[in-house]
């Protein structure tokens, strides 16, 4: 099994990316599946062509993006990703889409194909924080999780992908108040738990990862 496993730079100013940073620290081969690792801008739809090149190349069979999420306590295991770009801030090439669809010939929403339950059982059992996100927002990483669901399932059927959110790290937390951070080994062996449950799970555990609100 291939997995390839992708990172953004850094952006909305700040002067490194915990995503881009923990995928370079995985190892290269992780429960017998070869890991492929790849830095993506956090640009809109320049982001899609880097990745869309990438699986052309490598042929992975499951690709697992990684994001930051500022403000999150915890590792957040994506379930969904939406057909809508409403960018907050402007991404790295000063683009700010508002109310566009990521393709205007998709559907609303896709479901990750990924075991997110039983990643997220996997990094609870390494005594990390780790819960199921409902919402990957409406930046770029939405842009990601959404439009590599599309990608695959108009050019590439059978692969699978999925996105992981990941907090801060400390150093980007000093100035910043009552802000969670999570430090980076930890982040990486959250990471390279829920790829073990990727190669491992061939059908996800039901377990509960819902919430009221």
């Amino acid at each position: 099994m291939k997995i390839l496993v992708t990172g953004f730079d850094p952006f909305g100013g700040e002067t490194i990316n915990p995503a881009i940073e923990s995928v370079k620290r995985l190892p290269d081969e992780i429960a017998g599946a070869k890991i492929i690792k790849l830095e993506i801008p956090t640009v809109c739809h320049k982001s899609l062509m880097v990745i869309d090149e990438a699986i052309s190349e490598h042929n992975p069979d499951v690709v697992l993006s990684i994001g930051q999420a500022g403000g999150r306590a915890d590792i957040t295991v994506e379930r969904i990703g939406i057909n809508v770009d409403d960018c907050r801030i402007p991404d790295n090439e000063g683009n700010q889409i508002v109310d566009e669809p990521v393709f205007p010939d998709g559907p609303a929403a896709y479901f990750v194909n990924i075991p997110i339950k039983a990643m997220v059982k996997k990094i609870q059992e390494r005594n990390i924080p780790v819960s199921v996100s409902n919402s990957a927002g409406t930046f770029v990483c939405n842009h990601v999780a959404y439009g590599v669901r599309h990608i695959i399932e108009t050019k590439y059927p059978g692969k699978k992908s999925g996105f992981i959110h990941i907090p801060f790290l400390p150093q980007q937390v000093i100035e910043k108040k009552n802000m969670p951070s999570m430090a980076l080994n930890m982040i990486v062996e959250g990471i390279t738990a829920a790829v073990e449950a990727i190669v491992e799970t061939e059908e996800d555990i039901k377990i509960t990862g819902g919430t009221t609100h």
